[in-house]
């Protein structure tokens, strides 16, 4: 099952993605979080829920998405109850752009990166009931960042760049007693500036802190272990670039629960009623093959397995001279 979230004269609504060219309503009000958090009280799985509170009516996708009717497949009601975060360095090969980033005068010895991407390789899959190892982790921000298919990325003026990160995203529910409950998956563009990063790599956590989108359907049940996919710019109406990507477990050096663990281990992380975006890595970039993203240029990012591709255009600030920030005292 992949679902939907549509903005409606009703209110939000979720919707079941029937065809690539219809959508049928579920008969709840809220949407996906009103769902999630009802399913989880009567205690029922996601899918059984939907399946039985789908209604008759019927939207056009298509139009849905012209529009710009599509939410993201998930939404808080408080985005700031709704975290943002991902792990790196979890593909096979996803090292070795980071690594060209950081690369040590000395090749003989390994770059923090690639250091951290053998910790994976060697323990990121444990066996059932053993804790793996660490992995690479990051912070985007809130629910605020989030930005809908089809709808812009600003990029700040004080950006060196505005890269595309094509990722398989997990989206998280914190029950009323705190235990995290996995809705489902969707494909991600989560979007970083990869000349801050490259520069030096202490500003990775400065690089992340971008809009990223996700969706626009999630998947619901389980997750095929190997998934392909194709990322894209569109430069005026044109594939500027265009370029193959694997995600899925049988792509990456880290199991899913392995992942899961080492984010949701933090009590901080299972507040009760707490949503959880999470970006899960990718071993395909744009910015590798030197390829710099202008304003107007938009994203495409597919997963078939997953639905519909994520798009996004951008819209890049004017640099700026303005004097920094001031913070005033109270």
């Amino acid at each position: 099952m992949r679902i939907v979230q549509v903005m409606t004269p009703r209110g939000v609504r979720a919707a079941v993605v029937e065809s690539r060219d219809q959508l049928r309503l579920i008969d709840y009000p809220g949407g996906t979080y009103a769902l999630a958090r009802a399913a989880i009280d009567e205690g029922v799985s996601l899918a059984e829920f939907i399946a039985s509170r789908r209604c008759h009516e019927l939207l056009d996708y298509k139009q849905a998405l012209d529009k710009r009717l599509l939410l993201p497949p998930v939404t808080h009601p408080d985005p700031g109850h709704c975290l943002v975060t991902g792990t790196g360095l979890t593909h096979l090969g996803s090292a070795d752009t980071r690594a060209a980033m950081h690369a040590h005068t000395d090749e003989s010895e390994l770059t923090d990166s690639m250091r951290m991407f053998k910790l994976g390789i060697e323990g990121g899959k444990p066996e059932t009931g053993r804790v793996g190892a660490q992995p690479e982790w990051f912070y985007k921000g809130d629910g605020s960042i989030v930005v809908a298919p089809e709808q812009p990325f600003d990029v700040p003026s004080f950006a060196e760049d505005a890269g595309e990160e094509p990722e398989l995203v997990g989206v998280y529910l914190n029950g009323p007693d705190g235990i995290p409950y996995r809705l489902g998956y969707a494909v991600g563009n989560e979007f970083s500036d990869h000349v801050t990063e490259r520069a030096n790599y202490l500003w990775l956590a400065h690089s992340k802190l971008r809009p990223c989108s996700f969706g626009p359907e999630l998947l619901i049940g389980e997750l095929p272990a190997h998934l392909e996919g194709e990322s894209r710019i569109v430069r005026e109406g044109e594939v500027l670039w265009r370029k193959p990507f694997l995600t899925g477990e049988a792509n990456m050096a880290h199991s899913l629960a392995n992942l899961e663990h080492h984010h949701f281990k933090y009590a901080q992380f299972r507040l009760p009623g707490d949503l959880h975006v999470h970006y899960f890595g990718t071993a395909t970039l744009s910015f590798a093959d030197g390829i710099e993203v202008r304003d107007g240029d938009r994203f495409e990012i597919e997963l078939p397995a997953l639905g519909r591709a994520l798009c996004n255009p951008v819209r890049v600030a004017p640099k700026s001279n303005a004097a920094p920030m001031r913070v005033h005292s109270l």
